[in-house]
């Protein structure tokens, strides 16, 4: 954090000396950006790998460009907002097991209930506000930005599907394992999903950016050659996050129904009808215990930027023109010129 703060600092200090420059002009900017790229949560220190999705987001931006009149180089400034939403997944999950120990069959005999999960997938969909600060350069075609983004969510839900293997282990008989037995919530490869609000802490990304000005024939600005007053850009960008965004907690991969038994005279008997597997809950993995030390945020992708400059108060050529006339005695009613 503190190598940013000191970039930071002296890239606005760039800034400032290119914009007190003998000849430096100031021009303002607004516009609007739509960005579409790869989304992916970062776990450290976990048996899990990183997740991949999409996301992309809208926002309004203001920027200032400052450097010489008719400078192909120019320091940009940009401040905004915007929002981003995106979907990512978690796949390479390790199975979880869980055992129900002394449950009861039709005949009495005894035997562990063992429930296995498996191909389980967790996806998550955010939406998030962010507030960047840039600083940059742009020189002919070409321009670079870096900075920061403060990030708010505002909404995140996960949703996890695996899928599921019931079965007993006998002490006369062994196990059933692959013998679907419903009366006994015996099933093979059974689907499972839950879908839950989860929560993700504020981040502040660090942000770069690199791209080209579009639409330019020609690299030369000067009076026969006017600025343009619209400017389209298409750029490569990524932003990291700084801060761990998980919620972490002490819930286990799944939780299971608090009563049950097989035997159905039994007041804890579930039916088919309300399966065992239909009333068990896979919890968020973020919010798990000892998923990760910490999760951070990854995007990259491309970006598009329309921007709109602003009228300026432009040098008073008439009131030039008069002050000269006053230094060579004119006056209201004519001109009177020395040679």
């Amino acid at each position: 954090m503190k190598k940013l703060q000191t970039y930071g600092f002296l890239l606005l200090a760039l800034l400032i000396s290119g914009s007190v420059s003998a000849k430096s002009e100031v021009d303002s900017y607004i516009g609007a950006y739509a960005q579409f790229g790869e989304w992916s949560l970062l776990p450290s220190n976990s048996q899990y790998a990183s997740s991949l999705g999409v996301g992309g987001g809208v926002g309004a931006q203001f920027e200032i460009q400052i450097g010489p009149a008719y400078s192909p180089t120019r320091f940009l400034l940009d401040v905004g907002t915007g929002a981003v939403g995106g979907w990512t997944a978690f796949s390479h999950i390790p199975n979880a097991v869980a055992t129900l120990a002394n449950q009861t069959d039709l005949d009495g005999e005894r035997f562990d209930y063992v429930y296995e999960i498996y191909d389980r997938s967790d996806n998550y969909s955010n939406i998030a506000l962010h507030v960047p600060l840039m600083v940059g350069v742009q020189h002919k075609h070409f321009y670079l930005l870096a900075g920061a983004k403060v990030g708010f969510n505002l909404w995140t839900q996960t949703h996890a599907t695996a899928y599921a293997t019931t079965y007993g282990n006998y002490t006369t008989i062994g196990s059933t394992k692959g013998v679907p037995m419903p009366e006994y919530q015996f099933f093979d490869r059974k689907k499972m999903s839950t879908t839950q609000s989860s929560k993700l802490n504020m981040d502040v990304d660090v942000c770069f950016e690199i791209g080209a000005r579009l639409g330019y024939l020609t690299n030369d600005i000067g009076y026969d050659v006017p600025q343009q007053k619209t400017e389209f850009r298409l750029a490569a960008f990524v932003d990291y996050g700084l801060f761990d965004i998980h919620v972490a907690g002490t819930n286990s991969l799944i939780t299971m129904p608090g009563k049950y038994d097989t035997d159905p005279r039994s007041a804890n008997y579930v039916y088919r009808g309300t399966s065992m597997i239909d009333q068990t809950q896979l919890n968020d993995i973020l919010r798990t215990d000892n998923f990760a030390k910490s999760v951070n945020n990854l995007l990259i992708g491309i970006k598009f930027t329309v921007l709109f400059q602003l009228p300026k108060a432009r040098e008073c050529v008439t009131c030039s023109y008069r002050s000269t006339i006053r230094s060579h005695g004119g006056s209201r009613r004519g001109v009177k010129y020395e040679e």
